[in-house]
């Protein structure tokens, strides 16, 4: 039986590229908030002074499986992002929610 990375050496360096392109697409695609964080190469500390908060506070944050809308937003403007909801049902086009991040500003 063959490793993974025994299959990919066999393979030419543009299809590996591909293949590697591709895992970091998937990849980006669901990320916890420690994760974004770190992709983002921010540290705790800095996430802290930027939210207000003690870094404590931050990896309580990041380890929470439900929190607040509010939260999450304004953790991800720490970031320098911004907090889009998308509603995707199976029988119609996704639907951008409205007036839910934004509350509490």
């Amino acid at each position: 039986m063959k490793t993974l990375q025994e299959k990919l050496n066999v393979l030419s360096v543009s299809r590996r590229k591909k293949i590697e392109k591709r895992a970091a697409v998937l990849i980006a695609e669901e990320m916890t908030m420690r994760e974004l964080r770190k992709a983002r190469k921010i540290t705790q500390t800095a996430m802290a002074k930027t939210l207000g908060v003690k870094q404590e506070q931050v990896s309580r944050i990041e380890k929470r499986t439900d929190m607040h809308l509010s939260t999450l937003r304004r953790s991800i403007e720490a970031m320098g992002g911004e907090l889009t909801l998308i509603a995707k049902f199976p029988d119609g086009a996704p639907v951008r929610l409205s007036g839910l991040a934004e509350m509490q500003r």
